[in-house]
């Protein structure tokens, strides 16, 4: 009985290790290999970049808001919104009763000083000759004397005072300083009008200085330099246009999170002020690089690897350095060379030595 149930183990477990050796091959053949994608390394450029928002502004010096002398009415305004002007063209004149008057007093007070340092000035000298003459006092003469320096003096002042009066009363002709457009008109012939800023009249900028400031993170300012190239691109817009970093600030406010880095466009932009933008700052160039999608390394605490597809088809583990990462490239320095194929989708959980199909 006993031999009889030790046989029948034995051919029962013969069975099972038969059976089991044969679905451990079968699970090695059918096994398929791991499908990927792969990208063969050659030398690139490589960029570092800063990116903010922005806004179209005028150059300093090519935007003009026109505004009242003081409270007045609008005579005369011929530019429309959108009009070109050129140095000289006539924009606003002003009409100010109050000024024109202020003036003709002015000139009133110079001639009478000027009469009476004319009459002053026949005195001393009708003195002067009594006095060699033994005629008049030298008191006499010493009082004529103050009396036309009092004179000379009053009328400098009222020399002053006239031109002073007259530089006021030209304001109320407003000629353009410079080619450029009128951008923006809020009022017309008639209107009267106050002497503040917030009652503008005009505005007019020159189109071929404009200018992108961008606001950028202070954080980020260590890496913007000018001379720096950039990048300026339009919602709606898939071509960029090119400048470069113009100025940044000297000095930030330490509780500020950003700050404003002027930037000139390399040549005249079809952009209008006061359109928003986004700016792309190249702060970093390395060029002949070897780069990978950043999502093709493979991240284990300090170290970083990637996989290359080999010509036996097969998945081979590679620890790299990494350089310059961007969100769109990461630059490898060592661990693999030019022409070699590094798997960028399908590496993930992939053991070293796996089977592997490139796709095609």
């Amino acid at each position: 009985m006993t031999r009889h149930l030790s046989a029948s183990a034995l051919i029962l477990a013969l069975t099972c290790a038969t059976a089991c050796s044969r679905h451990a091959v079968e699970e090695v053949e059918t096994k398929a290999p791991s499908p990927v994608s792969t990208i063969t390394l050659a030398p690139q450029t490589v960029e570092g970049v800063v990116a903010a928002s922005g806004m179209i502004t005028a150059a300093p010096g090519a935007d003009w808001t026109i505004t009242a002398p003081e409270h007045a009415r609008i005579a005369e305004m011929p530019k429309a919104e959108g009009d070109r002007v050129k140095p000289g063209d006539l924009l606003v004149r002003f009409e100010i009763p109050s000024l024109h008057t202020d003036v003709a007093t002015r000139r009133a007070e110079l001639q009478a000083a000027e009469a009476r340092v004319e009459n002053a000035q026949a005195s001393v000298t009708r003195l002067t000759t009594l006095f060699e003459h033994g005629v008049a006092a030298q008191k006499e003469l010493e009082d004529a004397k103050r009396d036309l320096a009092e004179a000379r003096a009053a009328a400098g002042q009222a020399d002053a005072a006239l031109r002073n009066a007259q530089q006021i009363e030209s304001r109320t002709v407003v000629r353009a300083t410079f080619a450029g457009v009128v951008a923006r008109r809020a009022h017309n012939p008639g209107d009267m009008v106050d002497a503040s800023k917030d009652d503008a009249i005009l505005r007019v900028v020159d189109p071929d200085k404009l200018q992108a400031i961008a606001s950028v993170a202070v954080s980020d300012l260590a890496r913007v330099q000018p001379g720096q190239p950039v990048r300026v691109l339009v919602p709606g817009s898939e071509e960029p246009e090119p400048g470069k970093v113009l100025t940044r600030p000297a000095a930030v406010d330490p509780t500020g999170v950003a700050a404003d880095v002027r930037i000139a466009f390399s040549g005249a932009t079809r952009l209008a002020v006061g359109t928003p933008v986004r700016v792309e700052i190249v702060s970093e160039q390395h060029q002949h690089a070897l780069a990978v999608p950043p999502g093709a390394v493979i991240h284990e605490d300090e170290d970083a690897f990637v996989m290359v597809a080999g010509a036996d088809n097969k998945a081979h583990r590679r620890k790299v350095t990494l350089g310059l990462t961007t969100p769109k490239l990461a630059e490898i320095t060592s661990g693999v060379k030019a022409g070699e194929n590094v798997i960028v989708q399908g590496q993930q959980r992939l053991p070293d030595g796996a089977d592997i199909a490139p796709a095609k």
